[in-house]
């Protein structure tokens, strides 16, 4: 039994009332650690790690508003590549949860509350849905976020990628994908997408433009030579000339926009208990 295939195993027994589910942490030592992407809403605080199964220092807890990725090279798909390559996460689960505020919220009613916190609407991006990433399913939002850690060139092919819905009210896990069963991905990143580089803009111009950078020739001169060449030389003008025109005035670049700027009780499923000796154990 796999890693997830245990975590799952132990939640079902925890929320039918086995007081005894649990995980042998160091059976699993090759799996963890587990990094978590979820979403931000406080109801969760109280079920993770434990609805896992998991010592909290065996879970990297990434979130960010309704759990969601916006594409491969997104800056939560970097945050997912460091907590695997600083942290040594092993393994990802994108774990969405039932009542998500994020689903039940339309483009109208988000503009109307931007509009209120004092944000018009042209101060907004253009396409809201795909800036906000709004969905209408809790699943498909998890599906879609799996879909695009695979894409991504940044997370190492042989790391599974879970799907995962939380019950936000009983704390049961419903495996939405099984990340051992689909551990092919594509070698390379998808042929319309390219990774951001340093001087992006100019390399492209180059190469659209035929030039070869590698081809091009600089003069070679001593920093003492360049900086007397730097130095700007002083003509003085000839009694009686006619005096120089003032030069004109350097035109100003238009102003930049401004930038877009009591819960209830949640029944917990009985803890799920660590074995002796499992915490802090590390394979």
């Amino acid at each position: 039994m796999r890693l997830f295939e245990a975590i799952l195993d132990a939640n079902r027994r925890a929320v039918a009332g086995d007081l005894s589910a649990g995980l042998h942490i160091a059976d699993y030592a090759q799996e963890l650690p587990v990094v978590a992407l979820t979403c931000i809403d406080p109801r969760l605080n109280r079920l993770f790690p434990g609805v896992l199964a998991l010592p909290e220092e065996q879970f990297i807890w990434l979130r960010n508003a309704g759990n969601i990725l916006t594409g491969p090279i997104s800056s939560t798909m970097r945050s997912l590549a460091l907590a695997c390559v600083v942290k040594g996460g092993r393994e990802i689960a994108v774990i969405g949860h039932t009542d998500c505020k994020i689903r039940h919220v339309t483009i109208s009613q988000l503009t109307e509350r931007f509009r209120e916190l004092g944000i018009e609407r042209q101060h907004l991006p253009e396409n809201l849905t795909d800036y906000f990433g709004v969905f209408a399913s809790e699943r498909q939002n998890v599906i879609r976020g799996v879909d695009f850690i695979r894409q991504s060139p940044l997370i190492g092919p042989r790391i599974p990628v879970h799907g995962l819905v939380v019950d936000i009210q009983s704390g049961q896990l419903e495996w939405v994908v099984n990340g051992y069963d689909v551990l092919a991905r594509p070698s390379a990143a998808p042929g319309d997408m390219r990774l951001p580089t340093l001087g992006g803009e100019v390399g492209d111009l180059a190469a659209g433009a035929g030039f070869n950078f590698g081809e091009m020739k600089f003069p070679e001169s001593k920093i003492g030579e360049t900086a007397g060449a730097a130095t700007p030389s002083i003509s003085v003008p000839k009694i009686g000339a006619a005096p120089s025109p003032p030069p004109a005035p350097t035109p100003k670049p238009p102003p930049l926009p401004p930038p877009p700027g009591r819960a209830r009780v949640v029944p917990i499923p009985p803890p799920i208990q660590l074995r002796p000796g499992d915490r802090g154990r590390r394979g």
